[in-house]
């Protein structure tokens, strides 16, 4: 009696425990739908490299604000306390003798002083630097456009490579499903030779062959799921998602159209749309800039300055008001053997980039021809696996009645059915090779973040 009493607090503590549960059981299998925008936007916002780039181009950005600080004043206040002992002083000038009787020491009764303080306050605004103020902020303002420019091109690949992560998961669970599928019908396959060979109408030998077969297909899927796996926590870690998130892909995002230009049209794109050409047209631009500046060194700087001084030394002066305003101006002349040097160095350079600004329409052409080629054989390609599946299908339809009618062996049925699943994944994975292919052209013609 006493236990049925205890038993309706077993289940009630049971239940709550089973409360309590669910949510793990429910975060450890926690299942997301993406499409491929989302994925692509979830990319950007967790995207290391666009953190970094925007960390450059802050920089940039404080080095342009600093350029332009060059243009006002420069001030500096100083000041300090002076405590001296009581110096013993004689001096030797007639000015300062005394009319006292002795007055063959020249000693005279000079203050006790002991204490001193000063301040001393000096502005100095550049009238004229030869250009170097003027030189540095439009250096500044072409590299900061450069940096804004190479995090353009940093986005790009970084959409890339959300879209490939994001194919790759859809071939691993397209080839993990077909395989289970084909899994499936080898296992009622194994089923039904079993049942004849149990009734002697059946060899051992082909009873055998067929589970071999599908021993095959299981370690296929092992592998299969082991390489979906990867790839989903290789997505996860891109987007930003727990790496126990399961995560579906929507098929629908592989059935969209493309807009196909001619390679001509690719190639011109190129050409004006790569953020990289545009940004190393930026750094020509401030290599020119380098070399006026190099070349400002070469003249003096005119400044206007002025100031004020303060200064209190009890019992004996007190300077106050002692304002001052005037023109400075300063020449080095070391720059008339180190200017040249530097001069040389920024011509250098520019020669570099004026040289890599030839080759690079060499250097995008070749790309753009070969990512051409490779989406139109990827379409080619999808259409003749679709043709592929059909041959396929029907290849294993013959063969499995002329195995009916003992006219082929296993060998030849198993063969049918590995060919026929091959053709399958084939297919499976083509759009998504299509999608890729087409990605990979945008992005060598600097278009692919337009196009998304």
């Amino acid at each position: 009696m006493h236990s049925l009493k205890r038993l309706p607090v077993f289940w009630f503590m049971c239940f709550f425990s089973g409360l309590n549960l669910l949510p793990r059981i429910a975060k450890s299998q926690d299942v997301k739908t993406l499409t491929l925008k989302e994925t692509i936007d979830l990319t950007l916002k967790n995207s290391n490299v666009l953190k970094a780039s925007k960390a450059r181009n802050d920089e940039a950005a404080a080095q342009l604000r600093q350029a332009l600080d060059n243009r006002l004043p420069n001030g500096s206040v100083s000041g300090s306390y002076l405590y001296m002992a009581n110096p013993s002083i004689g001096l030797k000038t007639d000015a300062f003798k005394s009319s006292g009787p002795d007055t063959s020491t020249h000693k005279t009764a000079f203050p006790k002083v002991n204490q001193a303080m000063y301040g001393i306050l000096n502005l100095s605004l550049p009238i004229y630097a030869g250009g170097k103020i003027r030189y540095g902020i439009e250096s500044a303002k072409y590299l900061q456009q450069a940096t804004v420019l190479d995090a353009e091109n940093d986005k790009e690949q970084v959409i890339l490579n959300s879209i490939n992560a994001y194919v790759n998961l859809y071939k691993a669970a397209v080839t993990v499903n077909v395989v289970k599928a084909n899994l499936e019908q080898s296992r009622q396959q194994d089923t039904v030779f079993s049942r004849l060979e149990q009734n002697g109408l059946l060899a051992r030998n082909d009873l055998l062959k067929s589970e071999l077969h599908t021993s095959n297909i299981e370690l296929a899927l092992l592998d299969a799921q082991s390489n979906l796996k990867t790839a989903t926590v290789n997505m996860d870690l891109m987007i930003g998602y727990p790496e126990s998130t399961v995560l579906n892909i929507d098929s629908g995002s592989f059935n969209e159209g493309f807009s196909v230009k001619t390679i001509d049209d690719y190639e011109q794109l190129a050409l004006q749309k790569r953020n990289d050409i545009q940004a190393l047209s930026f750094r020509e631009k401030a290599a020119t800039t380098g070399i006026a500046l190099a070349k400002a060194d070469q003249y003096p700087t005119v400044a206007l300055t002025g100031g004020y001084i303060a200064a209190d030394i009890p019992h004996l002066i007190t300077i106050t008001n002692a304002a001052n305003i005037g023109v400075g101006l300063q020449y080095n002349l070391s720059s008339l053997w180190k200017t040249k040097a530097k001069i040389e160095q920024a011509k250098s350079k520019k020669a570099e980039i004026v040289a890599n600004q030839a080759a690079i329409s060499d250097q995008v052409k070749l790309p753009v021809n070969r990512d051409f080629e490779n989406f139109l054989l990827s379409q080619k390609k999808t259409d003749v696996y679709k043709k592929a599946v059909a041959q396929a299908a029907e290849n294993y339809r013959i063969t499995k009645n002329k195995y009916d009618v003992n006219l082929v062996n296993t060998t030849d049925l198993l063969d049918a059915n590995v060919a026929l699943l091959q053709a399958q994944i084939n297919l499976a994975v083509s759009k998504a090779d299509v999608l890729l292919a087409y990605s990979k052209l945008l992005e060598t013609t600097g278009i692919l973040s337009e196009n998304q």
